[in-house]
């Protein structure tokens, strides 16, 4: 599961933290792999070319090509990086959210008023989880598949009834 929590459930301390991240299928090592790979694979039809005014002719396209690639792999990681942190206390909730070129957006409410809520198909995912509390109602793990928030749905309305 792409969250945490510190210490690990079930919770009898009464704080306790919550870390949620994007799953990444394809780890930067395994990136610099791809990228390797497909520079191989790229330069074999230009092997069969060597010394010929083809290969002028080709190059641009697989270099563009090749560039594409990595700046679109390179962008999803970009844009990826966000971490949402739940820190609970004896009196607090704080919810904060790191975004990867934006502000850092943070929410408080008094723990013993906070509610989760499951929209199944109301929000802009499946399986939607909010938090409400104070005056506001927040999103968490939204970048989450939709079994994974089931989960955490589960393991956040276990957590926050303790």
């Amino acid at each position: 599961m792409p969250y945490e929590w510190t210490p690990e459930p079930p919770h009898d301390a009464p704080d306790w933290t919550l870390s949620l991240w994007p799953y990444r299928s394809l780890l930067r090592r395994d990136f610099v792999l791809f990228m390797g790979a497909t520079a191989t694979i790229i330069t074999l039809p230009l092997l069969t070319v060597l010394g010929t005014a083809v290969l002028w002719a080709l190059l641009p396209f697989f270099a563009i090509m090749f560039t594409g690639l990595w700046y679109a792999l390179n962008l999803s990681y970009t844009r990826g990086e966000v971490l949402e942190e739940l820190r609970v206390t004896a009196d607090t909730a704080q919810l904060t959210r790191h975004n990867p070129k934006g502000p850092r957006q943070d929410w408080q409410a008094n723990r013993h008023w906070v509610s989760v809520h499951l929209h199944p198909k109301g929000g802009p995912v499946e399986n939607y989880i909010t938090l409400r509390g104070g005056d506001r109602e927040v999103e968490i793990g939204a970048f989450l598949d939709a079994a994974e928030r089931l989960a955490l749905y589960d393991d956040l309305k276990r957590a926050l009834r303790g």
